[in-house]
């Protein structure tokens, strides 16, 4: 049930500013809060939307060792990047701010203070590598050694990016500096911990009840039911590094906060500086310290722990001590990820598509509609050259932009650009007004349930209905046998190519202020009401403005020089893998083939792509996934040798191949009612196969 409340905050993940946004970062986060804010102000709803960079890590004084500079000259040019991405977008924040400003740091110092104050943080004594000619602790990334599973002599110490395998600095083989090159020194050191198990039961509580009031998506709580199954650990809130918010306690002069700290603190701060900026400094308390208030997280999946469980953990940690409560999230629609031509993106493999470059080339609005259509809602979706041509040419140029051009011309031609009078109405007009009246409701019931691509496909199946009206009421016939007949039918047109204009702003801002004035109408397309946008209100005698082609094709002369260049960017990856400092192996001989079957016998082989609706391990099993699937409207379960390969929460949502046809066996007690397909890589590791495109659960695979 949806929560209809007095205001609503929106916070967009904060974007690291230690690189340019990429179109997955559009499709995981902003778009969908953009939709989203968009719609409410549309709604004539109280909202205010926020975002910022997070300019604080490891990763962001790496890069700026490497190119011997200042952290800060690294996060002053990707803020500026990126807030300039952001407006080419059309994204519409009413502030974006930067964790490197004053106010925030005050922001983040205020809750240290605190939970130090009261007792609830707990110094702990741990070993650490020191680079003695540095004279500094090490961070888990200042650290690199040789993997000890898979012997890659290039590991850093979080994460082999070879085998993948997660790591701490002290389980690499050979550790040595990556500031000096040294041998690293085990040393003693201190810091403070956030206690997030003594929260747990109380974030299960907070977690089943917003699910209960505003209908979280599944793979968000999947994801959170997974950490809770594992139980919460104490979190380390300081850390030794010269770049980030200073710990505010005498004697840590040295240490600052760790960034899963302080970055999620920039919602706030964020919205400080908003409320600064408009000369009204304590509006913001309104929005975070209101219970009539609704909040929404926007987020990619990767951030999903940090938003549903430390995040709330910390707010509830400090209202527990204050009487102006924080609000906590109300619903944190997290997106899973866009991947780009079948492959996820990668920028040590240059692998994908930056925003700037992308809109240096192409506006936005045709970007914004593709990825609305392909947004990763529920499990991963691809972005590819060919199908982004096919959505601008076959849907908004061909359906969403032809019928506005005919309609405008018709009248051009036939009415002089006067919008006629409408006479009586056959049912046929009925039938297109009612539909246009509905539009708004059945469309918005999607958007308040972050169900964007079903929102927008609503008003899309408005305009495949609006060129069968244009296209079965004949004007062009009715023109000299029934003008009144023909008026009447240009003017309903003509109400719902206004119609659309209200309902696609969300999606095309840009492509509509231009409709708005084809229109002749004053103001903007994005400030009329959404309930109402369905009524014909414009009157007869109102003059039209000039018409011109809305949406421009995009010709496939076009789209081949980029797939020219996806086939260079492609050679280049494979020689930077190739090229990659890495342990020799031998390449594994292919094995010969097993007996040879018929075509009959393959045939008698029934491939469906299925989707993963919940998995977890098969009690007392190392190696077995129970997998609940849908196939099509069947749903059925699977179970799968997978568990050392894969963690369950991270196949929710997921496309997969299964046999569909294969007979029911017992596994550890379980029925399994088919076979996911998999392949074994060169180290061993299974890895799914899955489609490359988005494609409906249920299809054949042939």
């Amino acid at each position: 049930m949806t929560i209809h409340a007095e205001r609503i905050l929106v916070t967009a993940a904060l974007p690291y500013a230690n690189g340019p946004i990429h179109l997955g970062h559009l499709a995981g986060a902003y778009l969908p809060a953009d939709l989203y804010v968009r719609y409410q102000r549309m709604k004539q709803r109280d909202v205010v939307f926020v975002c910022g960079s997070d300019e604080h890590g490891v990763p962001i004084t790496i890069t700026a060792d490497k190119e011997g500079v200042t952290p800060q000259a690294i996060v002053d040019r990707y803020h500026e990047a990126n807030t300039k991405a952001f407006e080419r977008f059309e994204m519409s924040f009413d502030n974006y701010s930067r964790t490197s400003l004053p106010l925030h740091h005050t922001t983040a110092q205020e809750f240290f203070r605190d939970f130090h104050a009261r007792g609830i943080l707990t110094e702990k004594k741990e070993q650490q590598f020191y680079d003695g000619q540095a004279r500094k602790f090490l961070p888990d990334r200042y650290v690199e050694g040789t993997c000890p599973v898979c012997a890659n002599t290039e590991a850093r110490g979080d994460q082999c990016e070879k085998c993948g395998t997660y790591l701490s600095p002290m389980q690499l083989l050979n550790p040595r500096s990556k500031i000096s090159g040294a041998v690293p020194e085990v040393r003693e050191t201190s810091h403070w911990y956030f206690p997030l198990g003594s929260y747990q039961r109380r974030l299960e509580d907070y977690i089943r009840n917003r699910d209960e009031r505003d209908g979280w998506k599944e793979n968000v709580l999947n994801y959170t039911r997974g950490w809770f199954k594992d139980g919460l650990q104490d979190r380390a809130v300081t850390r030794d590094l010269d770049w980030g918010v200073r710990v505010p306690l005498e004697g840590y002069e040295t240490k600052v906060l760790y960034v899963w700290f302080d970055a999620v603190l920039g919602y706030i701060s964020s919205t400080r500086e908003w409320a600064a900026k408009a000369g009204t400094p304590d509006a913001w308390r309104r929005y975070w310290l209101d219970a009539s208030t609704k909040y929404v997280a926007f987020i990619g999946k990767d951030n999903v722990v940090f938003h549903c469980i430390v995040f709330p953990a910390m707010l509830m940690a400090w209202n527990d001590a204050h009487t102006e409560q924080y609000v906590l999230p109300d619903n944190v629609p997290a997106n899973e990820f866009l991947n780009f031509e079948g492959q996820k993106f990668s920028k040590s493999r240059g692998w994908g598509i930056y925003v700037d470059e992308f809109l240096s080339r192409y506006p936005a609005d045709p970007l914004r509609y593709y990825l609305c259509t392909s947004l990763p809602e529920y499990r991963d979706s691809d972005f590819t050259w060919k199908e982004f041509q096919a959505k601008n040419n076959n849907e908004l140029a061909d359906i969403f932009g032809n019928f506005v051009n005919r309609t405008l011309a018709f009248c051009a031609r036939t009415f002089g650009g006067i919008l006629p009078a409408r006479g009586e109405l056959d049912s046929r007009d009925q039938a297109i007004l009612d539909l246009a009246d509905k539009t708004p409701v059945t469309a918005g019931g999607f958007m308040e349930a972050y169900r964007f691509r079903d929102g927008m496909g609503e008003v899309m199946n408005l305009a495949r209905a609006a060129n069968k009206y244009f296209n079965d009421s004949e004007p062009w016939k009715t023109a000299k046998s029934d003008p009144a007949r023909c008026a009447t039918t240009l003017n309903i047109c003509t109400q719902l190519v206004r119609t659309l204009g209200i309902l696609m702003s969300p999606v095309i801002p840009a492509t509509c202020e231009r409709l708005w004035a084809m229109l002749g109408l004053t103001g903007s397309a994005s400030t009329q009401a959404w309930d109402t946008a369905g009524a014909p209100a414009l009157p007869a005698g109102h003059p039209l403005g000039k018409s011109a082609i809305l949406v421009t094709k995009i010709e496939d002369e076009v789209i081949e020089q980029e797939l020219k260049g996806l086939g260079a960017s492609a050679d280049a990856a494979a020689t930077s893998a190739t090229n990659a400092p890495s342990t020799p192996t031998a390449t594994p001989a292919t094995d010969p083939p097993k007996d040879l079957i018929t075509l009959d016998d393959f045939k008698k082989v029934d491939l469906r792509v299925a989707t993963v609706l919940a998995a977890e391990r098969v009690p007392r099993s190392d190696k077995l996934l129970k997998l609940q699937v849908e196939v099509g409207t069947d749903r059925r379960q699977v179970v799968a040798g997978i568990a050392q390969h894969y963690a369950p929460e991270n196949l929710v949502g997921k496309s997969i191949i299964v046999v569909y046809n294969l007979q029911p066996a017992k596994l550890m007690g379980q029925e399994s009612q088919g076979m996911l397909l998999a392949a074994s890589d060169a180290a061993g590791r299974l890895v799914i196969l899955q489609p490359a495109g988005s494609i409906e659960s249920g299809s054949k695979v042939k």
